[in-house]
């Protein structure tokens, strides 16, 4: 914990800090006082990082209690599930599957929202509960449908939710779905990422609801997107904020392993040999992950790290048949590359990363999305007339 943290490790102290991050609002305060955070944390937690995707090793309450209760109460995210619980015992998995989200992130998810009272809202992927019972203090339970995948997971926030006196309703179902018993809605949110905003939220949603959600590419670089419905059945909106949630199960993407591409062969590969002025350090930053993405949808990348900061940066396209490689070393200016099959995928991505500077470089304030029954989704850049050019795979 940081020295602003640790100042007073409880409800308290966290409020504090949320409040001084500008994420705890007057109006959540109270609900956020009367359901406190541990009451919806398993025992057993990896901490990650306030910024990065860095997971902990295991904190047990049952062996750390002072441990557990600081994480607890600090404003981190918190994973409580590995590889859909194949991974059940205290040393980490592969993948995260199920979490308590950042504080300062939940909040301020919570916050774009702007429920009024009487709101109806639907909430995809229940975790913890912890969400679900914020909503459910604000609204009345009767008023929040929260959607769970996981069976086990569901449960467990059952218990929980009851034992805090908050009953909402509480559905085990594929969150892409929505739920159309409980419709028409007047606020959707997310706690996972999403590819492709599933239509079905819309479809379920009153003209003029409001539509939270953490959507990103292949690529990386997650934005929260706060979109409005309207009367004519589209949802659009800019992005608020950047993010890093897990991805909805049914929208897991499945990668191609690196072998496919090299056909046997170790790296290089015959692959074709340059220089670029153009650092990796560029590719990995969240906006430029966020601009590649959409710029570029089946693009994906893999970091093979090396000795005193020195990495390599593989880029590959889904087909499994283009890929490229740049080795970063501190210090250089510029930095070798290797390419192989019918794209140049590092060309492509100094061609998005020219656009981008030529765009002003743009943050996430400048992005937004609309969403349509027959277009999709398409992103926009300023306005909604002013589509984002995509490479069509």
């Amino acid at each position: 914990m940081s020295e602003q943290d640790i100042t007073e490790v409880g409800p308290g102290g966290l409020a504090s800090v949320l409040v001084k991050k500008g994420a705890l609002s007057s109006d959540w305060l109270p609900a956020f006082t009367a359901v406190p955070r541990d009451a919806f944390v398993p025992d057993r937690v990896w901490p990650g990082q306030a910024s990065g995707t860095r997971q902990g090793e295991c904190v047990d309450r049952s062996a750390d209690p002072v441990g557990w209760w600081g994480k607890v109460y600090s404003d981190v995210p918190l994973t409580t599930q590995w590889d859909d619980a194949a991974q059940a015992g205290p040393d980490k998995g592969r993948s995260p599957t199920s979490s308590s989200s950042m504080p300062k992130m939940v909040l301020s998810m919570l916050r774009e929202l702007r429920v009024e009272r009487g709101n109806r809202v639907l909430e995809i992927g229940t975790g913890t509960g912890w969400n679900a019972a914020l909503l459910s203090h604000r609204l009345g339970p009767g008023n929040v449908v929260t959607i769970e995948v996981d069976p086990a997971v569901a449960e467990e926030a059952r218990r929980r939710l009851a034992a805090s006196g908050l009953t909402p309703v509480s559905v085990v179902g594929d969150g892409a779905k929505g739920y159309a018993e409980g419709c028409p809605y007047d606020r959707v949110i997310a706690t996972c990422s999403i590819a492709t905003i599933p239509y079905a939220w819309v479809e379920q949603s009153r003209s003029g609801a409001v539509i939270v959600a953490p959507w990103g590419p292949a690529y990386g670089g997650q934005g929260i997107a706060r979109l409005t419905v309207g009367d004519d059945g589209s949802a659009q909106g800019p992005f608020v904020m950047s993010s890093a949630f897990m991805r909805l199960r049914g929208q897991r993407e499945r990668f191609p392993p690196t072998r496919t591409y090299l056909g046997g062969e170790e790296w290089p590969a015959r692959g074709d040999r340059d220089v670029s002025s153009l650092s990796p350090d560029d590719m990995g930053d969240w906006h430029h992950m966020f601009t590649l993405g959409v710029r570029i949808p089946d693009l994906f990348c893999r970091v093979d790290p090396g000795k005193k900061g020195a990495y390599r940066l593989w880029l590959f396209d889904m087909a499994g048949s283009s890929w490229a490689t740049a080795d970063f070393e501190k210090g250089r200016t510029e930095y070798d590359i290797v390419q192989s099959g019918p794209r140049r995928l590092w060309n492509e991505a100094e061609a998005v990363m020219r656009w981008w500077k030529a765009q002003g470089e743009p943050g996430f304030e400048r992005y937004g999305l609309t969403v349509t029954l027959r277009q999709g989704q398409q992103v926009w850049l300023d306005d909604p007339a002013n589509l984002v050019p995509v490479r069509v795979p």
